[in-house]
């Protein structure tokens, strides 16, 4: 009788940001479907989510795929549920709109791998900094682009895993990086990024180095935070082919701002400051190729003729991609 090892993935209930959590499940005779995923449950006391003298809380599983890293292993992203079976408040997921997946969203996540004993990014000396950022961007060579092997067994694993990573590269601080991931619907494109986010974690296990997602790691110092930038399209956005149209959608966005910031990451204010390609996180703005607005409009969506996307540039890197989602969506419909 064959066995497969499933591992249930969940976010946990810490604020202002929650981390992941799981835990095997073996199954004998899995057939490798989503809807052969037994929902499941654990301690909500032992992770902010439940109290002691009624803890259970409920996985319900909305994503399978393969484990890279286990013979006969699962992946199985989950939605935290109460007992009742309705949604955790910690549940981001449950928020989004978009059962007909209408949007398209694409999540550039920034990070910095970071080494727990020196409690600073490879490539960074004891006392001091290395030299100022600028050779580190899309770098090659062991003088700018630090611990390769991780981040290249990291992609390896996404796509064995079957996630849509469209690509990584290195970024503009020493130690730090990128990859991307896509998805034709919200939920998906959530899901997607976590379990990446999962796998990172798992590989850096494996180098005794830790994922720093905080969006400015280094303080007040002239490098760059961490991003993850949201690239989002509807039919309208695809289709329209009118900068109006476009200029009316980035405007229903200076209003929200407030909305927008309570979901886009802790700590976005040492990031969002108006240096370092961020425009100020009290402020709003868009422009066409500007990596200093607030919604940047991509050159290649004018060039196609006003019909592509746009990019919400403020989202952190340790912001929940769910409700990073839900809260884009929500200001794009009420156009």
């Amino acid at each position: 009788m064959s066995k497969a090892k499933l591992e249930y993935i969940w976010l946990d209930g810490y604020q202002p940001t929650q981390s992941l959590r799981s835990k095997t499940k073996i199954i004998a005779d899995f057939s490798g479907e989503l809807a052969d995923c037994p929902e499941w449950c654990f301690d909500g006391s032992s992770t902010e989510q439940a109290e002691g003298g009624s803890s259970d809380c409920l996985l319900k599983p909305v994503a399978i795929y393969p484990d890279p890293g286990r013979i006969e292993g699962y992946l199985v992203m989950c939605e935290v549920m109460n007992p009742d079976g309705s949604a955790h408040p910690s549940n981001g997921r449950a928020t989004i709109n978009d059962d007909d997946n209408d949007f398209w969203f694409g999540f550039e996540q920034e990070y910095f791998l970071w080494d727990p004993e020196t409690n600073l990014p490879p490539g960074f000396p004891a006392a001091g900094y290395p030299a100022p950022q600028g050779p580190y961007y899309c770098s090659v060579g062991a003088k700018n682009a630090y611990c390769r092997d991780l981040v290249e067994e990291h992609l390896d694993m996404c796509l064995a895993a079957g996630l849509n990573v469209e690509g990584i590269n290195a970024e503009v601080a020493a130690g730090q990086w990128e990859f991307q991931c896509f998805s034709k619907g919200a939920k998906d494109a959530g899901d997607q990024i976590w379990v990446a986010r999962y796998l990172l974690e798992r590989c850096g296990e494996s180098y005794g180095l830790a994922i720093e997602y905080h969006p400015k790691p280094l303080g007040e110092t002239d490098w760059n935070g961490s991003g993850m930038h949201a690239n989002f399209s509807n039919e309208t956005l695809r289709t329209c082919g009118d900068q109006a149209t476009y200029e009316k959608i980035c405007e229903a966005f200076r209003p929200r701002v407030k909305e927008h910031i309570a979901v886009y990451g802790a700590d976005n204010d040492q990031r969002l400051t108006g240096k370092h390609e961020t425009q100020s996180i009290d402020q709003f703005s868009f422009g066409v190729s500007d990596r200093g607005a607030s919604i940047r409009i991509p050159v290649g969506t004018v060039t196609n003729g006003w019909k592509g996307w746009l990019e919400d540039r403020r989202p952190a890197s340790n912001a929940d991609p769910y409700k990073v989602a839900a809260e884009i969506i929500k200001t794009v419909k009420s156009v």
